[in-house]
């Protein structure tokens, strides 16, 4: 499986095999037609999505607790290697900051885990 990220408000590029949105929540304004599967139970969870704000000082812990999170989460993980195998994968995420968001996170923990 390879994996590549995108915004969600990004549109799609050629050869995007499987648009894979990992947030949960659905984001505003996009349509149904622009995904191909929502795995919102692979996303942060509601408390640590929160506590992280996307404030740039807590990107080193979010990391860390998220990292956890996957590895406590193989249902999800195995979904999503599943759907993606011998394809490619486009993580979609809402956050606008395109360094620090869980999609950054789930490729490091997808390519560590192959």
């Amino acid at each position: 499986m390879k994996v590549a990220m995108r915004r969600v408000y990004d549109p799609p590029e050629p050869g995007e095999d499987l648009r894979v949105l990992v947030d949960r929540v659905w984001p505003r304004g996009i349509s149904k037609d622009k995904v191909d599967l929502w795995l919102k139970d692979i996303a942060p969870s509601t408390g640590l999505r929160k506590w992280y704000g996307h404030v740039p000082e807590r990107w080193p812990s979010f990391r860390q607790k998220y990292l956890r999170e996957l590895s406590g989460n193989p249902e999800a993980v195995a979904e999503l290697r599943k759907a993606g195998r011998r394809r490619t994968v486009t993580l979609l995420y809402g956050a606008k900051d395109r360094e620090r968001n869980q999609a950054v996170v789930l490729t490091e923990f997808l390519r560590k885990k192959r």
